[in-house]
This record gives structure tokens, sequence and C-alpha cells, in this order.
């Protein structure tokens, strides 16, 4: 039986992080021997890890350093001046990182000492480096969840993890060309491999409950992080435009997140209070994706959207923003409108499917009889855990 080990941040909402719980559901417990090593032991995803999955204890120096200050002990210091330091040398937040865990965080987080098959990191950034250097298995790979130069990654710190990895995987063939072009010398070892999105399981759980929040009509709904990549700062003044139109419709965001005080208060300046919500996170998002008139997808940047195939799953009309891999995902005017990702596009993409009831059930109609569940792809982890090439 093999060993093998998943190293991930934290389960928070987020759709690398359901993608890691649907890969987890679906592999074989009587072939694989499975860890999950996290971060921080958080996240609404945390109930969804099967039984057969062993989650790991954290080692002591990752929870100092990763965890509360109140949790950091002796390692209070290197938590602080590692911090500080990467604020001063670097502008963005991964090359932060890049440089807190190279001059700081390293020197004190010892070998992880259980020896596994297959270790996979499934972000870059810190779990990358501590599965790079800290991690003893036969072979090491990394996915990249992103579109890689548009997410704006710290090459300089990447390159040199990258280079030790046996496997650099991606989730479409748009992710897997800019990362070979960002880095033509790892040709060879980057490899397409899809999220897993159940169909069955999510059609199953969107009949779970009837969201009390969602009432009337004309209801929008969005399900993301609350960060700059999800352009939520866009959909709210998209929904001021739709207001000053005399509109009548109610948007409302699934999702927590670093900028929510800043949304609130952005709500409370546009005068949005009665039409805009931010309801938090949800553990069962389906049923209020399925109770929603529009599905709208604001992002400045994605790989391959994890929600945006559950919306399809569930027939939900879609409006999404034009970012740079979004044609991997939607047929424009079949399964949903691609508009600009201005405030203006979104407004008129949305005000466009409210008023006309024929093109939404056009695009309900495609979706309906499509299947946009991957289950099968299970079969290239299996490869790529035997060590073989499967895309």
């Amino acid at each position: 039986m093999k060993r093998i080990l998943f190293v991930m941040m934290s389960l928070q909402s987020g759709g690398a992080e359901k993608s890691l719980v649907n890969l987890l559901n679906e592999m074989n417990p009587q072939k694989y021997e499975i860890d999950l090593l996290l971060f921080r032991k958080t996240g609404t995803f945390l109930s969804q890890v099967p039984s057969y999955v062993h989650i790991c204890n954290i080692p002591a120096e990752i929870n100092k350093l990763y965890g509360n200050m109140s949790q950091a002990g002796n390692l209070l210091g290197t938590k602080i001046i590692g911090t500080l330091a990467a604020k001063v040398h670097e502008s963005t937040p991964g090359a932060r990182a890049g440089y807190r865990w190279e001059h700081y965080y390293t020197k004190k987080i010892p070998m992880l000492t259980k020896q596994y098959d297959v270790a996979f990191a499934y972000i870059t950034g810190e779990t990358m480096f501590y599965t790079v250097e800290k991690v003893q298995a036969n072979r090491k790979i990394c996915f990249v969840h992103n579109d890689y130069k548009t997410a704006n990654h710290p090459k300089k710190y990447d390159y040199r993890y990258f280079e030790k990895l046996d496997g650099i995987a991606s989730i479409s063939k748009l992710c897997c060309d800019v990362l070979e072009e960002e880095f033509p010398e790892f040709s060879d070892k980057i490899w397409c491999i899809e999220n897993i999105t159940s169909s069955a399981v999510i059609k199953k759980r969107a009949v779970e409950f009837v969201p009390k929040e969602i009432t009337g009509t004309n209801n929008i709904l969005s399900v993301g992080r609350l960060m700059s990549q999800k352009g939520f700062d866009l959909a709210i003044s998209a929904a001021s435009i739709l207001k000053k139109r005399n509109m009548d419709f109610h948007w409302y965001i699934v999702g927590d997140g670093e900028l929510r005080k800043d949304l609130e208060n952005q709500i409370e300046n546009e005068g949005l209070q009665s039409e805009f919500t931010i309801l938090g996170i949800k553990e069962n998002p389906y049923p209020y994706i399925k109770a929603c008139t529009i599905f709208a997808q604001t992002s400045r940047y994605e790989g391959k959207s994890v929600v945006l195939d559950e919306a399809k799953i569930l027939a939900k009309p879609i409006v999404v923003t034009n970012y740079a891999t979004v044609n991997d995902q939607i047929i424009d005017r079949r399964e949903g409108i691609v508009v600009d990702m201005t405030p203006e596009g979104i407004a008129n993409g949305i005000a466009e499917l409210l008023g006309n009831k024929q093109l939404r059930k056009s695009l309900e109609n495609y979706l309906s009889l499509h299947e946009y569940g991957n289950q099968r792809e299970i079969e290239k982890y299996y490869k790529y855990i035997e060590g073989k090439r499967g895309c």
C-alpha cells in the first residue's frame, strides 16, 4: 500500500480547498494510506474529510509560526522579525512568503520523519517550500491552481523549488500553457489535471434545505473568498449601477475573507444595504446556488473555477467576467454570458439576463443537457502516483 501525503495551509473556504476535499473523497483507501498535513487545522471543509484520511498532528514549529501570536512561544521573535523583514524587502504577498521562508522560517522547521511514496503540495508558496525541503518522499508534486502569470506568483522564489519537483500540475490547458511559457525548461514535468467535481454529490446536496435568506425574485449569487482576485468590489459597483437603473434585484455573496470589512463599507457607502448581502461562509453552498436566478462570477483571474463548474452542474444562468482563462470553462451565449471586467460590463450582463427570460431558459436548457462532473479525473491522479504520465 503506497503512502501518500497531501500538504495544505488549511481547509478554509476556497476553490483549491474544495478541490482537495473532493479528491480525498474519491481516492481508494484500500490502495493508498493517505495523510493530510495542514499548517492550520481549521476550515469549513474540515468536516468533509473522509474518515480514512489521517489528519496529521501539526508539527510544533509549524504551529508556532503559522498559528496565532499567542501560540508562537519561543518562535515569536522569528515570526515577528521574519514578517516585518519580508514586508521591507518584498512588495507582493507571494514574494514576502518566499523571503520569510528562505531567510527565517526554514531554519526553524525540522524534517518530517515519516517516509512517503508521493507527497503533494496542493498549492504553491509555503506548502510547496515545506514539501520540497522538509518532507521525505520518493516523488514530489505541486499544484498551481491559477493562471501563474496573472496571479503574480513569485517566480524568483518558485524556480528553485520547481526545479526539484517531479511534477508541476495545473488545472487547465491554458494554465499549463502559461506555466510552459514561464518555465520552458520544466515543460516535460508540467501536467494538466482538472479539479475533481462530482455532479451526483452536488445535485444531492443542493436539495438538503431551502435557504431562508433568499426570498423573492431576481436573486443574484456569487461565491468565493473575499479577496481582490474575486472582484467583489466590481460586483458592488455593478449593483450600484443596477439600482440607479431602478432594477429590482438582490445580490448575495457566500464567502468570507480579509476584505469583508472593506466590502461592507463599500456596500454602505453605495447605499446598497437593501440590495446587497454578504452571507458569510456556508458549509453547504449548493442550496444557495440552486435558489438563485443568476450566478455571477466577477473574478479578475482564475485557473479553472470549481464553483463555476458547480453552477453549471446546477444549470444556473451565468454572468462571468472575461478573465484570461474564462473560455476554458464557458461557451459564451450557450453556458453563460461573458462580460467586460468592469462594473458597467457586469451590470449590463446582469440586466440583460434579468430582462430576458427566454435567454435565461436557453442557457438553463443547454446546461441541463450536458454533464459537467469529472469524477473519472481521479484516474489521472492514480497514474501520477504510480509515476506515469497520463494527460
